[in-house]
């Protein structure tokens, strides 16, 4: 047999990073503004953002992303609720770059799942603090996981990919365009708000001049499931972020976040999560939600742990 090899395809190649961030902003946080000669990444993992990006003014909120080409000109400011974002900085040169020049979309599960990847390996692979945004130069950790950076930009490819895939392909999906339903937006602000209240469906729509059935099926178009779904993740979504900084014990994120008591917060905890709040805390999975290497370790697990 004569085998002849054959030459993947491979359209989407990232041959350089610049950086790879995860920044925690403050409510009043404002970034006049900059261009560069390469391709950048923003995804809003919370909050909402006014970004400008050329001669564009774009609401984002969360769940969104949007990539600025090189030489765009592009600045941002908080909405409202502290945003937290994922920023990559890259070149990855050729014509099917292009198909994302302007591309603001949503980030379904499978692409949330790929930016975590490549927050955890990039915390993994370089010193330099994923929340510094006066990072010149991405600097290599000693002793960094064997293949680190190529699994980031493996996991950055894929993104792309995906992206890619979804915008050829003939099937519905959800409106991309970022001042598109300011009802979700103005919802989800509100109820990020208050993650510190026990609030009812009713409430939610009282307080927003929404009917029940109308935000129902918003939410279920924009997130998979109901408003009261979307709060409760968002209240245990704060609770990992609040153990991970290990400031509290688990009594005051219970009742920081409106839960009845710690025997509760734990048990819904661990109902959304597969473990309780202490295994969490001992955890490799706590490790690779942390936004920086060096953050979120000003407590030892023990010191958190309190009928968890």
């Amino acid at each position: 047999m004569n085998y002849r090899p054959l030459a993947p395809l491979r359209p989407l190649v990232v041959r350089e990073l610049y950086s790879v961030h995860y920044f925690e902003y403050t409510g009043s946080y404002a970034f006049t503004g900059e261009r560069h000669d390469f391709w950048e990444l923003l995804y809003v993992d919370r909050g909402s953002l006014q970004v400008t990006a050329g001669e564009r003014s774009l609401r984002l909120s969360r769940g969104q992303l949007i990539f600025h080409a090189p030489g765009e000109f592009h600045a941002l400011s908080a909405v409202g609720v502290a945003p937290d974002l994922v920023v990559a900085s890259f070149l990855c040169d050729g014509e099917a770059m292009e198909q994302f020049r302007g591309l603001v979309d949503f980030a379904g599960q499978e692409e949330r799942a790929l930016l975590g990847r490549m927050v955890a390996e990039s915390g993994a692979a370089f010193s330099t603090p994923l929340g510094d945004p006066r990072t010149p130069r991405l600097e290599r950790r000693e002793g960094a996981p064997f293949g680190g950076e190529q699994l980031l930009c493996a996991a950055l490819e894929e993104l792309l990919i995906r992206l890619a895939r979804r915008r050829s392909s003939p099937a519905p999906r959800r409106p991309a365009q970022p001042e598109g339903s300011p009802l979700f937006a103005q919802v989800a602000d509100y109820l990020e708000g208050r993650l510190d209240q026990n609030l009812t469906l009713e409430q939610i729509c009282q307080d927003n001049l929404a009917g029940r059935s109308q935000l129902q099926k918003l939410f279920h178009s924009r997130t998979g499931g109901g408003v009261m779904e979307y709060f409760h993740g968002r209240k245990l979504q704060a609770a990992r972020r609040m153990i991970r900084e290990g400031r509290m014990n688990f009594t005051q994120i219970a009742a920081s976040l409106g839960f009845q008591s710690v025997h509760y917060f734990s048990r819904r905890f661990k109902a959304a999560t597969g473990m309780s709040p202490s295994e969490y805390a001992r955890s490799v999975r706590m490790l690779a939600e942390l936004p920086g290497p060096e953050e979120g370790l000003s407590a030892k697990p023990d010191d958190r742990a309190n009928n968890g």
